[in-house]
């Protein structure tokens, strides 16, 4: 994959004691900054110590960064974070190193590096880490891909949306899967150029229509609607935000998959989509984090 990312950027980097430790850290930083504005990743060391990286789309500031940590880790953790730059080709290469192909029911997400691994039997969705978010590796993701190979496997919706579709991996299954369009929405350019290269790489690229919008603006929502599945891997606020013009562009009947939640924040989304008619028929808790499937009243 070729894409425009920026040269360089800025990254924070620092160790934790244990894996309960990462993962509260990490889920903190994710929850605090909107997509594509940071690549969070966590490695266990053979130590047993785990290594976390964070790499910034922009320079971000970083007192604010520590008190995050501070209130997550402690201030023995903040004194050890380091800030430095480094070029973009630099941490992508790494950040592919270790990342093995993720499973979720038909679809299995990897890198160019295990390309040939991907069993007949399986849709497999190259994705290649990039500055937008979703290799495919978070949790969110892999709970949106169960609940769309779920759906799938009795419905064979008409018209869909990727609504913050970050590398496009959402838009790129739903498409591979039904070979039918899904329209992808993302607020970042980058993420939107990626999502199209990625679409292209994968073979759907005539499929997937990747557009840069906030909220729903853009006329292609329109033009598009009424949405007979809908996929929103985002964070909580703006899922809540969101819900009334969502249900406007739904089809009777239609299945919603929200995830980007945080296990506390699930009950108010919950709530949100059901003041708006929509029923919640699954919830998937992978790594910490909640995948909602819903549905519109009929």
């Amino acid at each position: 994959m070729t894409a425009t990312i920026t040269p360089a950027t800025t990254r924070a980097i620092f160790a934790i004691g244990d894996e309960r430790s990462a993962k509260h850290v990490v889920d903190l930083l994710t929850e605090s900054f909107f997509e594509g504005q940071a690549a969070i990743a966590a490695f266990e060391r053979p130590d047993g110590r785990w290594d976390i990286s964070v790499h910034f789309a922009e320079p971000p500031d970083q007192d604010a960064i520590r008190d995050l940590v501070q209130l997550a880790a402690g201030d023995a953790v903040v004194e050890s974070i380091v800030f430095d730059t480094v070029e973009a080709k630099d941490w992508v290469k790494a950040s592919l190193e270790g990342l093995v192909p993720v499973r979720a029911g038909r679809f299995i997400v990897h890198g160019a590096h295990d390309r040939a691994s991907v069993p007949p039997n399986k849709l497999g969705i190259e994705i290649e880490a990039a500055l937008a978010f979703g290799t495919g590796h978070h949790g969110t993701t892999r709970g949106c891909l169960l609940l769309l190979d779920h759906v799938l496997k009795s419905k064979a919706p008409a018209r869909m949306l990727d609504l913050g579709s970050g590398t496009g991996v959402l838009a790129i299954a739903a498409a591979k899967a039904t070979q039918r369009r899904v329209l992808a929405s993302d607020i970042d350019p980058m993420a939107t150029r990626v999502a199209r290269e990625n679409a292209r790489l994968n073979g759907v690229g005539n499929l997937v229509e990747s557009i840069c919008a906030t909220g729903f603006s853009a006329p292609q929502f329109a033009a598009r609607a009424p949405f007979d599945l809908v996929l929103a891997n985002i964070l909580a606020n703006p899922l809540r935000q969101m819900a009334t013009p969502l249900e406007a562009h739904l089809a009777p009947n239609a299945m919603v998959i929200l995830s980007g939640l945080l296990l506390p924040h699930t009950t108010g989304v919950i709530a949100a989509y059901r003041a708006r008619g929509l029923v919640l028929l699954r919830h998937l808790r992978v790594e910490g984090w909640s995948s909602l499937l819903m549905q519109r009243a009929g």
